[in-house]
């Protein structure tokens, strides 16, 4: 990704002290111009990846641009940033279209349950394959090397749950430990990315709340929210099938999720418990 065209550059003759690598990290499902956003890099991280030979100048100019669009500069070597990206972009993209192809021939009862788990782990998979394809034969060596670690756990994960039914109480055992390992690496793992504004990840509560399909309810809801003084950390919206209705479950901070329950209830909006 920025390795093979920084060596193909130097190899070329480009001027080393004018070439600088850039990756903007901000995107989305959709490709081309309809993809575009005024705010698509707002608040974003944006990868240089400069020589020991790149000037000063070209430098500059490049972090200039990047603040231009409201991102974040982050410098990196150019192979660690082809690792990097395997990592947290290209290999949960691989991931989450072979997830997505085990629902291609499921049954209509099947799909129509599908609830927020399945949906959060496919939803990249709606990216563009022939695009997709191509970002992925230039990083091709280093998704490689991930895929096969995750290759790895996954047939871990396969021979515990195997495990659990082993009429051996000692390999039952050891499958369970097997999968609860497995698992708290998950945790570990998943509590290291970033929370909001790039900040240490915070713990919140949630407050979900009833809402019907209608225009203008979720604005009703946010107003009611905003009017009781509460922040939204984070949201999310879940359709219930075949019903016009739906649970938007707010995050909030620890302290505000009981008032703002207390404070919904008494404009009639129903709280689950």
């Amino acid at each position: 990704m920025k390795a093979g065209p920084q060596n193909a550059a130097a190899a070329h003759g480009v001027d080393q002290k004018t070439y600088i690598g850039g990756h903007p990290l901000s995107g989305r499902e959709t490709a081309g111009p309809l993809g575009a956003r005024a705010d698509l890099f707002d608040g974003r991280p944006w990868v240089l990846t400069p020589t020991a030979e790149t000037g000063r100048d070209t430098l500059n100019r490049a972090l200039e641009l990047i603040s231009l669009c409201g991102a974040v500069p982050v410098v990196m070597d150019a192979a660690d940033h082809d690792h990097a990206v395997a990592l947290i972009s290209h290999t949960p993209h691989v991931v989450s279209a072979i997830m997505a192809a085990r629902l291609e021939h499921a049954s209509e009862d099947a799909a129509r349950i599908a609830g927020p788990g399945v949906r959060d782990v496919t939803r990249i998979a709606a990216g563009d394959p022939q695009l997709w394809q191509e970002i992925l034969s230039a990083n091709a060596t280093a998704v490689a090397d991930v895929l096969e670690e995750y290759a790895a756990d996954l047939n871990a994960a396969v021979d515990a749950l195997r495990g659990l039914t082993a009429q051996d109480a000692d390999k039952q055992a050891a499958a369970r430990e097997t999968l609860v390992a497995l698992l708290r690496r998950g945790n570990a793992g998943q509590s290291r990315i970033p929370g909001k504004h790039g900040s240490p990840r915070a713990v919140y509560a949630t407050v979900p709340v009833v809402i019907s399909d209608a225009p203008g309810e979720l604005a009703r809801l946010f107003a009611a929210v905003g009017a009781a003084g509460v922040n939204i950390e984070d949201v999310r919206i879940e359709h219930s099938p075949g019903q016009p209705v739906g649970l938007v479950t707010l995050q909030v901070a620890p302290e505000s999720a009981e008032p703002l329950t207390a404070r919904l209830t008494e404009r009639g909006w129903t709280v689950q418990s």
